[in-house]
């Protein structure tokens, strides 16, 4: 066991249909037909009417966080409604007690996404990773909107270790060459997304 063991499961992913939801602005979205597939890793922003159509912008990650941070605008394609689901957090998708290769999963909408311990996920860089609470945190909050930077390796007080960095700092440095400043934190506090 690796000190300071934590137990605690942060929460999973579940898509939820954007016409359920009245603020879309900066959420995490997925866009796919049933049936076909999904594309994922995108922002999107408040529903447009069209020809008596809705749409929602939807735009790469990496742009929607550069127009942010630079403040420009930018060109979103437009989705209809029905065909973007937005991200979740929520406690009701746990980590499975089955096998990790392989899950079938429904082809009507974008499957959830337990959390993974990142100790069980052979290669985390770039992945989204949560950073649960360690004991000396008193804060009891999970750390989210972070990208791993690293895969883990020997930290200097001995602590198996993964660095990370916030999400925007990730993009940031793919757009700008800027590299991020990270953050070593022990493996056993991390759980990819």
């Amino acid at each position: 066991m690796l000190a300071g063991g934590a137990n605690r499961t942060p929460a999973g992913i579940e898509f939820v249909p954007a016409s359920s939801l009245r603020d879309l602005r900066g959420r995490r979205a997925v866009v796919g037909l049933p049936g076909l597939g999904w594309h994922g890793d995108l922002r999107i922003d408040e529903a447009v009417v069209q020809a008596s159509r809705t749409y929602v912008p939807a735009l790469p990650e990496q742009e929607w966080y550069r127009a942010e941070v630079e403040r420009t605008e930018v060109f979103a394609p437009l989705v209809p409604l029905e065909r973007v689901w937005v991200e979740r957090v929520s406690s009701a998708v746990t980590p499975s007690d089955g096998p990790a290769d392989l899950r079938l999963v429904s082809l009507d909408a974008p499957p959830s996404r337990a959390p993974r311990r990142a100790l069980d996920v052979r290669a985390v860089t770039g992945l989204r990773v949560v950073r649960v609470p360690g004991p000396e945190d008193k804060t009891g909050k999970d750390q989210r909107d972070l990208r791993a930077v690293t895969d883990a390796y020997s930290g200097a007080e001995g602590d198996i270790c993964v660095r990370v960095c916030r999400e925007v700092d990730w993009y940031r440095w793919a757009w700008s060459g800027q590299p991020p400043k990270t953050l070593e934190v022990p493996i056993h506090l991390l759980w990819a997304e």
